[in-house]
């Protein structure tokens, strides 16, 4: 068997018990905090499958808020975030849910600031390592192991060609890249992660192509 990082043999330094029930969480919760790219003012979370039955025992609940308030998975802050939320005037909301097929340590979790939003969906798969399933509804998909960019776009002739070009001009290399769309002309998101970090002026030059509407930039290691 081949493993893609050390997460896959002996797991992250983390808070908690579990690096599936923590590690991994943390990781799910600052993959949408960066991807809102602003601190929250509400928080709504909702739980599946085994998260959902003893996400108050293992400490998920911590783990999603110390995630979505940009924490390191060994940060010892971690055992206080619900509480350093709520002094932070951050509203978060606990639901769960169920849902056919779907992996058995999922969240979903919708963050709002003003009028930006945010809806990401990630499962912990073990070894601190997770699999993002959803973003803003598009069933876009990454690891979140890479620099990794989250363009929201207009589906238009040559707007793929211009983002990877740019790239090739920087020379980053792009690792993988995944778009998801609405409908043919309709609404895009294109995930890109590349093999090192993403320098500002580029991601600043992919903001001003055509038809782009709005880049994220997410980095959690």
């Amino acid at each position: 068997m081949r493993f893609k990082n050390v997460f896959s043999i002996i797991g992250p330094a983390m808070i908690g018990p579990s690096s599936s029930h923590t590690a991994g969480a943390v990781r799910i919760g600052r993959f949408a905090r960066q991807l809102l790219g602003e601190p929250p003012e509400a928080a709504r979370i909702c739980f599946y499958g085994s998260f959902a039955e003893t996400y108050a025992g293992h400490g998920t609940d911590l783990a999603v808020v110390g995630g979505i308030l940009d924490y390191r998975t060994d940060d010892e802050r971690i055992r206080r975030s619900l509480q350093i939320a709520e002094d932070s005037g951050i509203q978060v909301h606990f639901t769960t849910g169920t849902a056919p097929g779907i992996h058995p340590n999922t969240v979903r979790i919708l963050l709002s600031a003003g009028e930006r939003t945010c809806d990401v969906t990630g499962a912990s798969i073990g070894g601190g390592t997770i699999s993002i399933r959803q973003m803003n509804g598009f069933e876009a998909k990454c690891s979140g192991e890479l620099p990794t960019l989250v363009i929201e776009h207009a589906d238009r002739q040559g707007v793929l060609a211009g983002i990877t070009a740019l790239f090739s001009r920087e020379d980053v290399n792009i690792g993988y890249i995944n778009t998801d769309r609405k409908g043919r002309t309709g609404e895009a998101l294109t995930v890109v992660e590349a093999d090192q970090v993403i320098p500002d002026s580029l991601i600043g030059e992919i903001s001003g192509l055509p038809h782009i509407r709005r880049v994220s930039f997410i980095h959690l290691t």
